[in-house]
């Protein structure tokens, strides 16, 4: 496999595609070269010998014309053979061929090898000779002996004016001419070889200046992928290599930017998600939860949303939620149950925004959750508050205006059935007034109209107060009032008037819910150096603890109508707990039915004027 793999790199491409080349080229050099070489040598070694066998006919044309100077005809053919075997040997011998002159009959005359001497006298059947002593002067033949020589003969006819007198036959051995052909081979198959080497050796360098940037390249690549970005590519020249290196590197540059800008923008939404007061909840196409926040996950009560489908995560059903995915409807109002024992259920509004993508249509969708239940409660108050208040205005003028229509009518005729008639109007109207006054009282706390005026105040003396001011009430129910101070407890600075209201109306409380022969505790205590706990403790017959939470909301009485009859508005807690609130502490109630009831106020304590909170 890592041959494989190998094989298919540039590299090896390159080089391989180098030595082709020049193999290629080589062979086709070399074909043509040595083919032509080969060509032309043959073709010098022939016009050689038609150029012997042309002078050689000359020449034995002379002598087998039977030319003056021959007396005898016997002695005519000696001398004719002794001149033509002379010739023969002495022009041809150094050219390793044999000569043969044949007279008109094809019988050899002469010839050049000593060892064909038993040539003479007989006839050459050769078919080059045939046509020599026909006139055919073209006559060659490329013949391998029984040795696997190759060679090469060559027939003239010897011409006596129009007369042929005879013929020369040439035979020459090409054997010379081939091994020098083979030489040049070797030499250009050792050349080539030399070359090939050579080449791949350039190859390899060449393809390294190539490669050698591309595997830079890659590596870059590798590790932007991995996310680092702290890494240049080198530009080693202006070639398209070297630009495409330099634009890898801007474009690294360009992509660090981006992701890093992605990064921050990503870092911001995420933020804005986690510190938003508001639940996000982002599900795709399907209505499965993607991404939410962690004000979403304290909100549905949830440690891991992703995963969940928005039907089991808002309790909505299939035709609801459908409508609300396809942006029909927008807004869903959520019911939460809490598990916790004591707290009432959560009441959520959630907003449904569809996600548009171009050509896509809706790809998913966006929930907002905004927890509605404090804002319900404030609604509920109120419309509660304003029916309370006319409620408890109604009462009385309701009472005023039939006692009024009385008198109208004749009541006042009769003395004293008219004075009590008057009495109740005038009760009735004090009960407006205390009532109208409560909430004039009530609204100056809630916009911080009411500043405090604190001054240093002795608290013993401020709860010994508060029991003389209660001591006939006290005495009139027979109820035992004891005043508790810790010692250590001497002054803190406070708004004496106020928290004076505050504490007679915990111990009017006291008094009207106590039975006869009941007690009444006024204590003080110092949890630690800055916060004094005052506590109104009695026996009377309780709250119960279904009403505890709601104690103190305005206007709520726990039995109605004989808090009415005792005169009470159902302003004295919550007045009581705004007045303790602007002075910095808390007012709690601890209460068991028909066992009591211990209301305690927690101020702070500064000693000194300046340090007044």
């Amino acid at each position: 496999m890592n041959g494989i793999r190998f094989f298919r790199s540039i590299q090896v491409k390159l080089i391989i595609i180098y030595v082709l080349l020049i193999l290629i080229a080589m062979q086709l050099i070399g074909v043509y070269f040595i083919s032509t070489m080969k060509t032309s040598l043959t073709s010098t070694f022939a016009k050689n010998m038609n150029e012997q066998a042309n002078l050689l006919s000359e020449f034995a044309a002379q002598t087998l014309s039977g030319q003056p100077g021959n007396t005898a005809e016997t002695s005519g053919q000696q001398t004719t053979e002794e001149d033509l075997n002379m010739l023969v040997r002495s022009l041809f011998s150094i050219n390793e061929a044999e000569i043969q002159v044949l007279d008109a009959t094809g019988k050899v005359l002469a010839t050049s090898l000593q060892a064909h001497q038993s040539y003479i006298g007989k006839k050459n059947t050769s078919l080059t000779v045939s046509r020599a002593l026909q006139g055919i002067r073209d006559n060659e033949e490329d013949v391998i002996d029984e040795d696997r020589v190759r060679k090469k003969i060559i027939a003239k006819p010897v011409m006596n004016g129009e007369k042929i007198v005879g013929a020369v036959y040439l035979v020459a051995s090409m054997k010379d001419l081939y091994q020098t052909v083979d030489r040049i081979n070797r030499i250009f198959m050792s050349g080539m070889i030399f070359a090939l080497g050579l080449t791949g050796v350039l190859g390899v360098l060449l393809a390294h200046t190539i490669t050698n940037p591309i595997k830079g390249l890659t590596r870059q690549a590798a590790a932007v992928a991995e996310g680092r970005f702290d890494q240049q590519v080198p530009v080693l020249g202006d070639d398209e290599i070297g630009r495409l290196s330099a634009v890898f590197n801007d474009m690294t540059m360009r992509l660090r930017d981006a992701l890093s800008a992605n990064e921050e923008e990503k870092d911001k939404i995420s933020s804005i998600l986690a510190n938003m007061s508001d639940g996000v909840v982002a599900a795709d196409e399907h209505g499965i939860v993607m991404i939410t926040n962690r004000r979403a996950r304290e909100m549905l009560r949830e440690d891991e949303c992703e995963g969940l489908r928005l039907n089991e995560l808002f309790g909505l059903d299939g035709e609801k939620l459908s409508e609300l995915l396809s942006g029909n409807e927008e807004v869903a109002v959520v019911h939460h149950h809490v598990q916790s024992a004591g707290d009432e259920d959560e009441l959520m509004r959630v907003t449904f925004t569809p996600i548009h993508r171009r050509d896509k249509g809706i790809s998913g969708t966006i929930a907002v959750l905004q927890d509605v239940t404090e804002q319900e409660r404030l609604e509920q108050s109120r419309r509660e508050f304003v029916a309370n208040v006319s409620h408890e205005l109604r009462t009385p003028l309701t009472t005023i205006k039939s006692y009024t229509e009385a008198l109208d009518d004749g009541a006042m005729e009769e003395r004293e059935l008219g004075q009590r008639f008057v009495g109740v109007i005038r009760n009735e109207t004090e009960r407006m007034i205390r009532l109208v006054t409560d909430l004039l009282h009530l609204s100056r706390l809630d916009s911080n109209q009411a500043p405090l005026r604190r001054q240093q105040t002795g608290v013993p003396e401020m709860l010994e107060e508060v029991a003389d001011r209660f001591s006939f009430q006290l005495r009139n129910k027979s109820i035992r009032a004891e005043v508790d101070v810790e010692e250590g407890i001497d002054s803190v600075w406070l708004d004496r008037d106020q928290i004076d209201q505050v504490l007679d109306n915990l111990v009017s409380n006291a008094i009207k819910y106590t039975l006869d022969g009941g007690r009444i505790v006024i204590s003080a205590r110092r949890l630690d150096p800055a916060m004094v706990a005052i506590s109104v403790k009695d026996t009377g017959i309780g709250i119960p603890k279904k009403d505890l939470n709601r104690i103190f909301e305005r206007f709520y009485r726990v039995d109605k109508a004989r808090s009415r009859n005792m005169g009470g508005t159902g302003l004295g807690l919550s007045i009581a707990r705004e007045i303790v609130k602007a002075h910095g502490g808390s007012i709690s109630l601890d209460s068991e039915l028909n066992e009591g009831t211990t209301v305690t106020v927690m101020l702070p304590a500064p000693q000194e004027e300046g340090e007044r909170a």
